[in-house]
């Protein structure tokens, strides 16, 4: 029997050797036949741009705002001060509020216009060279939307009040007026999303069965009916999903507002995205105050959605019943 001392000083190296190639060769066998495992691989490249840029920067951030930081000098731990300050910050009440007409000046027309551009598209022209039309305003930059409208709403120059004139109404002041200004930005948000919206509820509507609108016609129901007792039902996931992403991009404005007010006149427009961006940039440099308006930002943000989703039912579709 061959004992441990006499064994050849190379066979547990070799073992070990062996060992390391078949797992991998093992692993790989397995990996490919598992499609968990290819799912995973798959959104990987996600998951790592997901964490570097939003999952990281938003934990620090909740860091960042119990910190009293300039950028130039050592940071110091203020506790929940920066949340007290915002509190009581006149300022950040008046953007919050600002936000909140924005949201409720744009949100309800932006969806029943597209609602009512989706109809038309299903029941009168549905080819595509229309549907492109209508998405081309989504396709251009912010910027460049935001420029444009700044000139074509121009108290003097501008071509709306040049129009305006020729109809015998007098000048507006749209961007410059405190009164007009929210209604305008408004305004503006609603001509680029509208169309890009109506091709979501275009999709809808194209997966209601025909069926449905014979039976109703046979028992007698008129258009109206058949649009409040069928189509808004059956769109409910598609429209939940508008209004959630919609609601979600309103109370995120900024460079819209950047371009054409920069959060005036006098305060009129400044929304919450402008105040934080003021608190770093154009104010003292104060992370900490921005940070915390930023996580209240998100609260805000993860409430609203939690209220729709729960209200409107996103997660359950009425087209099952049908099926």
């Amino acid at each position: 029997m061959q004992t441990a001392e006499s064994r050849p000083f190379w066979e547990w190296p070799l073992k070990i050797l062996v060992t390391i190639i078949l797992i991998p060769k093992k692993f790989l066998d397995w990996a490919m036949n598992s499609e968990a495992f290819l799912g995973y691989l798959f959104i990987l490249p996600s998951l790592i741009g997901f964490i570097a840029f939003f999952a990281y920067p938003a934990v620090r951030s909740v860091y960042i705002s119990t910190l009293e930081w300039n950028l130039l000098t050592p940071a110091k731990h203020v506790g929940d001060d920066n949340y007290q300050f915002i509190y009581h910050d006149e300022r950040f009440r008046e953007a919050l509020k600002t936000t909140v007409y924005y949201v409720l000046y744009n949100i309800p027309l932006q969806t029943l216009l597209a609602l009512m551009i989706a109809v038309m598209m299903d029941k009168v022209h549905n080819s595509s060279f229309l549907r492109g039309i209508f998405v081309l305003p989504w396709l251009l930059p912010n910027v460049v939307v935001a420029l444009l409208w700044l000139w074509m709403m121009d108290p003097s120059l501008g071509i709306i009040n040049q129009a305006l004139k020729q109809v015998g109404i007098g000048e507006q002041g749209f961007l410059g007026d405190p009164d007009q200004v929210i209604q305008s930005l408004a305004a503006i948000n609603i001509w680029r999303h509208a169309g890009y919206t109506s091709i979501l509820v275009f999709a809808g509507l194209k997966t209601i069965p025909k069926g449905l609108y014979e039976a109703a016609a046979i028992d007698g129901a008129g258009e109206i009916q058949k649009f409040l007792r069928i189509t808004i039902p059956l769109l409910r996931p598609v429209l939940s999903f508008v209004l959630v992403t919609s609601v979600i991009g309103s109370f995120q404005v900024f460079d819209t507002i950047a371009i054409t007010t920069e959060g005036g006149p006098a305060g009129s427009s400044r929304v919450i995205l402008y105040y934080i961006y003021e608190q770093v940039f154009e104010r003292r440099i104060h992370m900490g105050t921005a940070s915390a308006a930023s996580v209240v930002l998100f609260l805000i943000l993860f409430t609203v959605t939690a209220i729709q989703m729960t209200f409107l039912r996103a997660g359950k579709s009425d087209l099952a019943e049908y099926s």
